[in-house]
């Protein structure tokens, strides 16, 4: 079964995100490696991140954990000291939230004489896009430039704070962006909800025509293979932010076709 909507499924941003991200990084390896050979190879590298804030992601990226653990008064007795003064038991008690560490898999497209990086394909996970890990992924991103490596940075989230904005980029849900090495543009695709997802250029090494990626093609290949659908309650709503009304009534007609 493929996802309901023509684009990308705005559920698969919620606590299944992790596993999408995976799974979205091997699939778009697997489409590329048989357009790019023998000349070039696509691998998975993994690099990890510390997520010092996983209580703004509970219950939306992560499992849910706990956070607040509430007193039974009735059961709990009392603390008093000598006879008269009895400390009041607290209303909550607010676990401490220890740092994750999460592994981001990133694809590398290389050349095959030299195992030179040319290509870097990032897809964005949520510790990308707030702090305290916005500003060293913009530092990532920028030293890839500057080391001479396309850099195709690819958003499927919509929460959170974009690494690049511009004045001249047009408000969307999810965006894409190509920054070719050895030039000052940066290509956008912005696309929305109810939109089909685009198909990217990714650059090689001149005069190397750019290789092909369709994110609908690969979306469509881990949604079946991974039986999304039986994860999912399309009869709630999607994982904040929420979307305007006019989106919203979109969504219900697009999950009433699947009923």
């Amino acid at each position: 079964m493929k996802s309901p909507f023509p684009g990308m499924d705005p559920y698969l941003e919620g606590y299944l995100w992790p596993d999408v991200h995976n799974r979205m990084a091997a699939v778009i390896s697997e489409l590329l490696a048989p357009q790019i050979a023998p000349k070039y190879v696509a691998r998975l590298e993994l690099y990890t991140v510390d997520d010092s804030s996983p209580e703004t992601e509970v219950g939306i990226m992560y499992p849910d954990v706990e956070i607040l653990k509430r007193n039974n008064l009735l059961k709990e007795p009392e603390v008093a000291y000598g006879s008269r003064v009895v400390i009041t038991e607290p209303t909550v008690i607010i676990a401490s939230n220890k740092a994750i560490h999460l592994n981001i898999p990133v694809i590398e497209i290389r050349d095959v004489a030299k195992n030179q990086l040319i290509t870097a394909i990032e897809i964005l996970s949520p510790v990308n896009k707030r702090k305290p890990g916005l500003e060293p992924y913009q530092e990532k991103r920028m030293d890839l430039h500057r080391s001479g490596v396309h850099l195709l940075e690819i958003d499927l989230l919509r929460r959170g704070t974009r690494p690049f904005v511009h004045p001249r980029l047009p408000q969307s849900d999810y965006l894409a962006l190509l920054m070719r090495a050895g030039t000052r543009k940066t290509e956008a695709w912005a696309f929305s909800v109810n939109e089909d997802l685009p198909v990217l250029p990714v650059p090689l090494v001149a005069p190397d025509p750019d290789a092909k990626l369709d994110l609908k093609q690969a979306l469509d290949l881990i949604y079946e293979r991974s039986l999304y659908q039986l994860s999912i309650d399309y009869q709630k709503d999607p994982p904040p932010p929420e979307f305007s009304e006019a989106i919203k009534a979109w969504i219900q007609g697009v999950v009433i076709k699947t009923e």
